[in-house]
């Protein structure tokens, strides 16, 4: 069993939900039952993901969550531009936020490569 807490992408995630929720606060209200309910769970499931994995007993059991994982932050990135287009966030924000889970995207592929040429 791996420590979920020690890893970075798990730390990343976590700052990713925290900048979720920010960005949702200021959605007009009418759009707190919505695409934010989506929103949030998209970003809540990443971590959640990359913690659930490191507690597998396997190597293919870890790499199957982490492929769950990045599946959420392509989730998140589609919610976040529906939310740009919609008028919610500025496209500085959305061009931010775009950035960010790029990057954790990245880092989680290497990761899941890794444990694949490990396999």
């Amino acid at each position: 069993m791996r420590d979920f807490r020690k890893l970075q992408i798990w730390k990343d995630a976590v700052q990713l939900v925290i900048s979720t929720y920010k960005i949702m606060q200021l959605f007009p209200s009418a759009e707190k039952f919505e695409l934010s309910s989506q929103m949030r769970r998209a970003a809540v499931s990443v971590p959640s993901n990359i913690a659930e994995g490191c507690s597998r007993n396997s190597a293919v059991e870890f790499k199957r969550f982490l492929e769950i994982a990045i599946g959420s932050t392509f989730e998140l990135e589609t919610q976040l531009i529906i939310a740009g287009k919609l008028g919610y966030i500025s496209e500085l924000k959305l061009d931010q936020e775009i950035k960010s889970i790029h990057e954790l995207q990245k880092r989680i592929n290497r990761l899941i490569s890794k444990i694949k040429s490990d396999l």
